[in-house]
């Protein structure tokens, strides 16, 4: 009796090994997005005087959260003419404050340098999400040129 089990215990076990690795289909895991929200590009470039007499031009972009209204276009701002270089979204001058005076009067090591970069993007995150209704989850410098 014991001799008939093996060879169905063993065929069972052989079905079901040919069974995972073959015929099931592995579950696909979803990419998590490397950006996760919406980048704007403040359109109109940055210009700042630096420490000891230098200047420094650049352009920023933000990465917004999904739930970020600031640049939907609402009836009046629709029919309000923007100036141009500037972009849609509805708190952008008081942005645009708060980028230029976070970084006017830096030091140029600290736009040159990459850990100087990420310690002032860190700060105009930290105060656009004070002084702001933005919803920003990170703060990019797309060109940077120190003169």
């Amino acid at each position: 009796m014991v001799k008939k089990l093996i060879p169905v215990i063993v065929a069972l076990a052989a079905l079901g090994g040919v069974y995972k690795f073959v015929l099931a289909k592995p579950k696909s895991a979803e990419a998590k997005p490397k950006v996760d929200g919406t980048v704007y590009i403040l359109g109109k470039e940055f210009l700042v005087n630096l420490a000891d007499g230098r200047f420094a031009k650049l352009t920023v972009a933000l990465v917004l959260a999904h739930d970020d209204t600031s640049t939907a276009v609402s009836g009046h701002e629709a029919t309000t003419k923007v100036p141009d270089g500037f972009g849609s979204m509805n708190q952008e001058a008081v942005v645009r404050d708060v980028i230029t005076d976070d970084l006017t009067d830096i030091k140029d090591s600290d736009l040159i340098d990459r850990d100087g970069r990420v310690k002032v993007k860190d700060e105009i995150l930290k105060d656009l999400k004070k002084h702001t209704d933005v919803k920003v989850e990170d703060v990019l410098f797309t060109d940077v040129t120190v003169q």
